[in-house]
């Protein structure tokens, strides 16, 4: 069986394991300045610290720790430390030419500790998902008040961006791309074409998984759409998974999963932050808290996939793993 059809069969059987945040672990490292540029970088002109995809780079094997973390905690699928690899995020500390590099070393360290441990334990293999962030620009929106015509950014050229980190994100040994915080759907959907484009030039099929984020109360995306318009949207291609991530704690995301889970063919996946961030920015839900909010999501039969972002650890994931461990995955809907 090739990774694809394991994939498949894995989530058929159990709800799988998505890993924790990255950024919130590499904060322990309290990496400075020089951290950050190592070596290769120590003459760079301009700042680089907060450039997190760097470090599969300038430190290694923090990355690899951090993903050994998750494993041991009992991930299923590990996300690669890629969230702002694209030359549009990446202008901002003017590495646009490093892209590839970033996103081919980055998969690469993550598919390097997966095989390790589905070596030790072939029964539960682990999977590498490329990580796709949202960019720093929407082609919906202005981001100039007196000007709600313009934008900074245009469909054509985040295709082109997309498109050169999947490329990487694939040839560096991922098993899946997931294009995730989505707040502006027609910036996925740049993503997607140029995923759909890589499927037909490669003739392959990439397993997709697309995670939205719902950013208030309102129950809408940031470029206004809600659970249901986001899910009809995104559902022209043949998907593994749809599902939120960020933005709110487990228990404000349970509506908006329910709307998935009841009107979705594909996998549905969920991986909330722990709980709201504080006045300080930080995030105070303990792991046994997060398990106890998630315990309705298996309750109810809404997931697939469920792991954690802003603020989980792997204490985070090994708690909603044990969990999980004893429920059955959501039942694929068929739509005539």
């Amino acid at each position: 069986m090739n990774n694809s059809e394991q994939l498949y069969k894995a989530l058929s059987e159990r709800i799988l394991i998505l890993d924790g945040a990255m950024g919130t672990m590499l904060q322990r490292y309290k990496f400075e300045e020089e951290d950050y540029r190592g070596e290769r970088f120590k003459d760079w002109e301009h700042p680089v610290k907060g450039n997190n995809d760097l470090l599969s780079i300038t430190q290694p094997q923090a990355i690899e720790e951090v993903h050994r973390k998750y494993l041991e905690a009992g991930a299923d699928i590990l996300e690669t430390n890629t969230f702002s690899g694209t030359t549009i995020a990446m202008a901002d500390y003017h590495m646009e030419d490093l892209v590839y590099e970033l996103n081919y070393e980055s998969a690469k360290i993550a598919r390097k500790v997966c095989d390790q441990f589905t070596a030790q334990n072939p029964e539960k293999p682990r999977f590498v998902a490329g990580s796709i962030g949202p960019t720093n620009r929407t082609a919906s929106l202005s981001p100039d008040v007196n000007d709600p015509g313009y934008r900074a950014i245009t469909f054509e050229e985040l295709r082109v961006a997309y498109k050169q980190q999947c490329e990487a994100l694939l040839d560096g040994g991922s098993d899946i791309l997931l294009v995730e915080t989505i707040f502006d759907t027609l910036n996925a959907k740049a993503a997607l074409f140029a995923i759909d484009e890589i499927q037909d030039e490669r003739n392959i099929v990439i397993p997709i998984m697309v995670s939205g984020t719902i950013t208030d109360a309102s129950g809408r995306t940031l470029s206004g759409q809600t659970a249901e318009a986001f899910l009809i949207s995104v559902s022209h291609l043949n998907l593994l998974s749809v599902g939120f991530n960020c933005a709110l704690g487990a228990d404000q995301l349970t509506p908006y999963l329910e709307t998935l889970a009841h009107n979705s063919e594909f996998y549905v996946s969920a991986y909330p932050n722990a709980g709201l961030p504080n006045a300080f920015g930080k995030y105070d839900e303990t792991p046994e808290d997060m398990a106890r909010q998630i315990k309705e999501y298996v309750e109810k039969g809404l997931i697939n996939i469920i792991g954690g972002c802003c603020g989980t650890t792997p204490d985070h994931i090994k708690a909603i793993a044990d969990l999980v461990a004893e429920y059955s995955p959501r039942e694929l809907k068929k739509f005539v």
